[in-house]
């Protein structure tokens, strides 16, 4: 009989050299030395010292204990489920959508954001995600100066959508707002932005006040998408009661697997799409992956792609090979034991800024 109990928790801080992108790798060794992986952002060495506390001793099968005594700690023990995780399906031999119940699709929809100061240099990108294999790109919206934004930057925000769509006019695309609108000036944007049919408007405002967002989605038919800066369960509830998003977007490092499978179901009865946010690495792209494949009511999933070339190899080098890549829209899913990839732990330690 194996022994899954967890006898080490090792962390590495990492950060790729161009982006400067952050995220934090956790270790679980268990009794018979299988090593388990997860991901989340960055941590406090008073974080970690707690974890180990709570962590070592336990078996890899008590991730529902250990979230619970983590759940003031919701980073650290994101990272340390999905290791939990990891480790259960090495030790079966199968895959996490298979220890999830197994996969609800045999491909994931992919969508890439953009980077880039200009429409010129965001039209250059979108065409090279393009050639990648993504058919949906978001877009991020141009500085917001002050508030009660008027013509002029709705103008600015047409000509940016215009130009990507011109570079990429077969590819859906979502216009990333980062809560930087009010929300009177979101609900004025959002109704402009209709002929354009995004797939949604991401975060076009804060969600502190929920009867002011609900008037943007009854003045427009523009999908909208919220949850990036939701962080308590409490809260998504909410926002579900009061209809005001489309699509929810949980961020993976904040609630991670088993958080964002119970948010789904929650979703679910709403009938509401769910397109979990993934800023991070290499190791939350196969925890990702294997979400998407387990929630009926999965949308798309969000895939950091640098533009620096050495951040990318960064990434492939962590994983022993880009588990990234995507044909016609699509990701595949990573059919080995537990997240399918293999962990380089030599460029771990190569591209660390720490190990605590």
């Amino acid at each position: 009989m194996m022994d899954l109990h967890i006898k080490a928790l090792d962390v590495w801080k990492l950060r790729e050299p161009v982006s400067r992108r952050a995220y934090t790798v956790v270790r679980l060794i268990s009794g018979d030395n299988l090593h388990g992986y997860g991901e989340c952002g960055e941590l406090a060495a008073a974080e970690i010292a707690m974890a180990r506390s709570v962590v070592v001793g336990r078996p890899a099968t008590g991730y529902g204990a250990v979230s619970m005594a983590l759940r003031h700690l919701p980073q650290i023990s994101a990272a340390i489920t999905t290791a939990m995780f990891d480790l259960i399906g090495k030790s079966a031999k199968a895959p996490v959508f298979q220890v999830l119940g197994g996969p609800t699709r045999y491909k994931v929809r992919a969508l890439a954001s953009l980077q880039g100061a200009t429409n010129d240099d965001l039209s250059a990108r979108a065409a090279s995600l393009y050639a990648a294999g993504f058919r949906a790109i978001g877009v991020p919206l141009p500085p917001v100066q002050a508030r009660n934004q008027g013509q002029a930057f709705a103008q600015t925000v047409r000509s940016r959508l215009n130009a990507v769509r011109a570079a990429v006019n077969e590819a859906d695309l979502v216009l990333e707002g980062d809560a930087a609108l009010t929300p009177g000036d979101a609900a004025a944007l959002a109704a402009q932005l209709e002929p354009f049919h995004l797939l949604w408007f991401d975060e076009p405002c804060p969600v502190s006040n929920l009867a002011a967002v609900r008037k943007i989605s009854l003045q427009s038919t523009t999908p909208l998408g919220f949850g990036r800066h939701i962080q308590q369960p409490g809260e998504v509830q909410e926002a579900l009661r009061e209809e005001i998003l489309d699509v929810l977007r949980p961020e993976l490092a904040w609630h991670g697997i088993s958080q964002i499978r119970r948010i789904a179901a929650l979703a679910e009865t709403y009938y509401v799409a769910v397109a979990p946010c993934h800023a991070g690495g290499p190791v939350g792209t196969a925890a990702a992956l294997h979400l998407a494949a387990s929630l009926p009511n999965f949308f798309i999933q969000s895939i950091p792609v640098p533009a620096a070339e050495t951040d990318r190899q960064m990434r492939a080098e962590l994983t022993a090979g880009s588990i990234e890549g995507v044909t016609d829209g699509f990701a595949s899913l990573p059919t080995g034991p537990g997240l399918g990839i293999t962990v380089n732990e030599h460029a771990l330690d190569k591209y660390k800024e720490s190990v605590l």
